[in-house]
């Protein structure tokens, strides 16, 4: 896998040099054919991509706006004063840095994750209002976890769900691998994940939230099958239920997903427990 991604930042073929990278990027496709290809995105790049589906949890219409040191001229964004999530809620500003990765995948995942991107801000907000001590709570660390690193995984075998939500790695990806490839996707969301991915390492893990599926869902195009994902784990994380605890979401070593990683087309790939680890329960909650 290239470990280049990361350089090309300044360069003028960045767009299809990030595509060609990592399949992990796949998700965001068709937003990153929509962006310029001859400079690093700006927000106002970005903010022409919004419609009107693209608003904050509390239904402001969205915006990207630059991050601004504290002291900044009037009219621009002062991030010292006002959390992050908070100024979203309020009046749909995402302050973005520009030229940064992992503010381009943010913006890249509002994009392509309106209605999933709404509801986390939606329930940071509530969490904040409801907050007695400084403390996040396990609430806040569950949609954090998420937003980062989450992974939506459409499945048609309920089988292949256990074997994931049970760390039985080998089996599922090698024993079992083309029932995977024709049975499963995989869809990255989380914004840190997709950073890490322009260095990929072996380790990098994602925390899935696993959909059933059917075989319409499997042969249609990606564009709608994230619109039908997208509705899907917003009503998850309506849930409020499912806040109580980060186990809720299954740990995903992504690498390991067939065709994600050259090296993985050999059975010895999966042998490596500090990677693939067997995991300490039988099997995780993360499914519907």
């Amino acid at each position: 896998m290239s470990r280049g991604a990361a350089r090309i930042a300044t360069e003028f073929e960045w767009r299809p040099l990030l595509l060609a990278t990592s399949p992990v990027h796949a998700v965001f496709a068709y937003w990153l054919d929509r962006l310029p290809q001859d400079h690093f995105p700006l927000c106002s790049d970005l903010n022409a991509l919004l419609k009107a589906e693209h608003c904050s949890g509390s239904g402001q219409p969205l915006r990207f706006v630059p991050s601004m040191p504290h002291g900044s001229a009037p009219g621009q964004v002062d991030e010292a004063n006002e959390a992050y999530e908070a100024r979203i809620f309020r009046c749909g500003e995402v302050v973005t840095r520009e030229g940064n990765w992992h503010d381009l995948f943010n913006a890249l995942a509002w994009l392509a994750f309106p209605r999933t991107k709404r509801e986390l801000n939606r329930a940071h907000h509530e969490c904040m209002v409801g907050q007695e001590s400084r403390q996040r709570g396990t609430a806040r660390d569950v949609l954090t976890l998420f937003d980062e690193s989450g992974v939506l995984v459409a499945c048609a075998d309920q089988s292949l769900a256990q074997l994931l939500t049970g760390f039985r790695w080998k089996e599922l990806f090698w024993s079992r691998r083309d029932d995977v490839e024709n049975q499963m996707r995989f869809f990255v969301f989380g914004h840190a994940l997709h950073e890490k991915a322009l260095r990929p390492h072996a380790g990098m893990t994602g925390r899935a939230i696993i959909l059933d599926c059917d075989r319409h869902f499997l042969g249609a195009t990606t564009v709608q099958q994230l619109a039908e994902l997208d509705e899907r784990a917003a009503a998850w994380f309506g849930d409020r239920k499912v806040l109580a605890s980060t186990r809720l979401q299954a740990p995903l070593p992504i690498l390991g997903i067939p065709g994600w990683d050259p090296d993985n087309n050999r059975a010895s790939y999966y042998d490596n427990t500090q990677v693939f680890r067997p995991g300490r329960r039988s099997g995780a909650s993360g499914t519907e």
